[in-house]
């Protein structure tokens, strides 16, 4: 079992930076890919950025240029750096992790408001 708990989330001005965290733990596990997904009021979870166990990483073209996605394998804490944000950017920002034995977990969630 896997227990992930984000952080970082919090109110930004359009045109800011935040920085969000996910930190992994539990009993015996390895991580193959991390990644951040988001979901705003009444509108499906979206992929964001996913960084891969060899270190390779996929953005979705809406932050492409604007995020950036890393990981700590030592820590098993994956981040994402926003810039540039946009109230567009206003949602839920969850990680979510798959172990080499192909489970899956994700994290509660963390808010994140970008005011105009």
């Amino acid at each position: 079992q896997v227990q992930l708990v984000e952080s970082g989330g919090g109110l930004v001005q359009a045109g800011g930076s935040l920085r969000l965290s996910c930190a992994a733990s539990g009993s015996r596990f390895s991580i193959a890919t991390m990644g951040w997904y988001r979901q705003a009021p009444g509108a499906q979870r979206d992929r964001l950025a996913t960084v891969y166990s060899d270190g390779n990483t996929h953005y979705a073209d809406s932050v492409k240029g604007r995020f950036t996605i890393s990981r700590d394998n030592y820590e098993n804490t994956v981040y994402l750096q926003m810039t540039s944000l946009k109230p567009e950017d206003t949602a839920v920002y969850y990680c979510r992790v798959v172990t080499i034995e192909g489970y899956e977990y994700w994290g509660r969630g963390t808010l994140v408001i970008v005011s105009a």
